[in-house]
């Protein structure tokens, strides 16, 4: 059996009528589906805005799906617009944002580069947490069937206009380990 949830979701437009994407949770400090956590304030973003890709459940071997904009943190998590390429020049990455536009799809995954970790204490073990990221440079962000968060999610209007109100900064980081952590797919 099935059971499907109607939601309402939109893409946002800026105050011009153009389309700046669709509002999505990109990670939260929740415990994810392997017992780890991602510190929020531990994103060091600057890279990604430079190539601010959207790919398909993170495979490197097709051309990126969409864009993203606004990416920034907030003490619930990371957060930001996905754009999804145009039906003229790749249907497959316009035909995902038709599906998340419909509300079949709604999750998605970061892929990062660890830059810190922390193994916490039994007492902070007590949860199921096993290892949090404190620090991680985001590589791309992938729409995706299944995440490893349960919380990265498109937002519907609702949850839009509660986060409005919210401020978005950037962290700067610094890469504590040298790089000897290569990257997470969360």
């Amino acid at each position: 059996m099935s059971l499907f949830v109607p939601i309402t979701l939109s893409v946002v437009k800026n105050k011009q009528g153009e389309a700046v994407g669709f509002p999505w949770t990109f990670s939260t400090f929740d415990l994810d589906r392997f017992d780890e956590r991602v510190d929020p304030a531990g994103w060091e973003l600057e890279q990604y805005k430079q190539n601010p890709v959207v790919q398909w459940a993170h495979r490197y071997d097709i051309p990126a799906i969409g864009v993203s904009s606004n990416i920034g943190t907030d003490e619930k998590g990371l957060n930001g617009h996905i754009i999804f390429n145009q039906k003229e020049f790749d249907p497959f990455g316009w035909s995902i944002g038709e599906r998340v536009k419909a509300g079949v799809l709604r999750a998605g995954s970061v892929g990062f580069r660890v830059l810190e970790i922390e193994l916490p204490e039994k007492e902070a073990q007590a949860d199921g947490t096993s290892l949090i990221f404190r620090k991680q440079e985001l590589l791309e962000f992938s729409i995706c069937n299944v995440p490893a968060n349960p919380f990265a999610l498109t937002m519907s209007n609702d949850q839009l206009a509660v986060n409005k109100e919210k401020k978005i900064t950037q962290t700067k980081q610094t890469d504590f380990f040298g790089g000897f952590f290569n990257s997470a797919i969360h």
